[in-house]
């Protein structure tokens, strides 16, 4: 199987094909037509297994589908939320937004996401799309209360995207508050070593200089920092704003 069967655009495809990535791995097969189609999903894959641009590429192709969307991704930390807001700009390079239909795509931590929501910064009624990434490991940073709290400020009728390394009883209930009649995908554990090692094949593409810029690279992302302080375009392709913890306290 090759991305270009997935359902993706042209335009994405565009952007895919330009790091040599031709073969999804066995989580993004699965994982991105059903984004497209609007389901709800529950993702059970290791790490390293390609699933941020399991969602990072069909969400792209919705926001340029569709006027207005907005997007609340919530990550374990900081560095994964840089790494999702680089992917968005990698892949949507070939994609032309206008600026009066641009959706928004909040990307953070729950408890800068609380934050941000008490100090009426972001409005969480009118999210069409959540995405948690990744639930077990948002439990191992003690931020599953803070998680609990955002649901409360959501709406019911929104399309639910949740990825796990693994299944956890402490998290069963809350997923039981987010999903509802979910399409469940495994990763089965003979194709797990499969997985991993055609992400990092994907990874490899994706850090290259010559295909993407030494900026990718960076460790301290400047353009995500200006993009917190002004509320602003992230790259000029990016959707509307980007939030990584603790940057925002200090600028």
């Amino acid at each position: 199987m090759e991305f270009k069967d997935l359902g993706l655009s042209e335009a994405t495809i565009q952007a895919i094909e330009e790091l040599n990535m031709v073969h999804p791995t066995t989580v993004q097969s699965d994982v991105i037509p059903s984004v497209l189609e609007g389901k709800d999903i529950f993702t059970i894959a290791p790490q390293r297994s390609g699933k941020t641009y399991s969602y990072v590429l069909p969400l792209i192709d919705i926001i340029a589908s569709k006027k207005n969307q907005n997007i609340l991704i919530i990550t374990p930390d900081s560095f994964q939320a840089n790494n999702v807001s680089d992917s968005f700009a990698l892949f949507n390079k070939y994609h032309q937004n206008n600026e009066e239909d641009e959706s928004n795509v909040v990307i953070a931590t729950p408890n800068l996401i609380l934050e941000l929501a008490d100090e009426e910064k972001i409005d969480l009624s009118n999210v069409n799309i959540l995405v948690v990434d990744d639930i077990n490991l948002i439990k191992k940073r003690h931020q599953l209360a803070n998680l609990e709290k955002i649901l409360e400020k959501l709406p019911a009728d929104k399309q639910n995207i949740v990825f796990t390394n693994r299944r956890s009883k402490e998290t069963q209930s809350i997923l039981d508050k987010i999903l509802k009649t979910p399409t469940e995908i495994k990763v089965d554990k003979n194709k797990e070593d499969e997985a991993v090692t055609a992400a990092e094949s994907q990874t490899q593409a994706f850090e290259k200089p010559a295909a993407v810029g030494a900026k990718y690279n960076a460790p301290v992302d400047k353009k995500a920092l200006e993009l917190v302080e002004k509320y602003h375009v992230f790259y000029d392709k990016t959707p509307k704003y980007l939030l990584i913890e603790g940057e925002l306290k200090n600028s």
